[in-house]
């Protein structure tokens, strides 16, 4: 193996987690039509639950900003957003939110 595969395993990589993260984003949207926050969920745009997914699931800004193709800078606006949409204070409790809401499942 050459170095250049070394390069498009990480590409191939890349595209799975965004597959991930889209099939998560279809998930809260299901979840939408069941959750009694239905409203709070659908206030926010396909990348703020795509954020809050990201979120719930441990990732830094850094981290979500690889995984959605966008600069911190976005990420902190979408976070901001999240925060403010769901009426929560930080980042923990937006974890928190996620779960008890079924956004992410525990070990998912």
């Amino acid at each position: 193996m050459h170095a250049g595969s070394v390069g498009r395993v990480t590409r191939i990589q890349l595209v799975d987690d965004h597959a991930l993260v889209r099939a998560g984003l279809e998930a809260t949207r299901a979840i939408c039509t069941a959750d009694r926050h239905a409203p709070a969920l659908t206030a926010l745009t396909d990348r703020e639950r795509e954020t809050l997914l990201l979120l719930a699931r441990g990732r830094s800004n850094a981290e979500i900003a690889r995984e959605l193709f966008v600069g911190e800078a976005t990420v902190k606006t979408h976070v901001s957003n999240v925060l403010l949409k769901l009426g929560i204070r930080d980042r923990i409790h937006a974890v928190i939110w996620a779960y008890e809401h079924a956004v992410v499942a525990p070990g998912g």
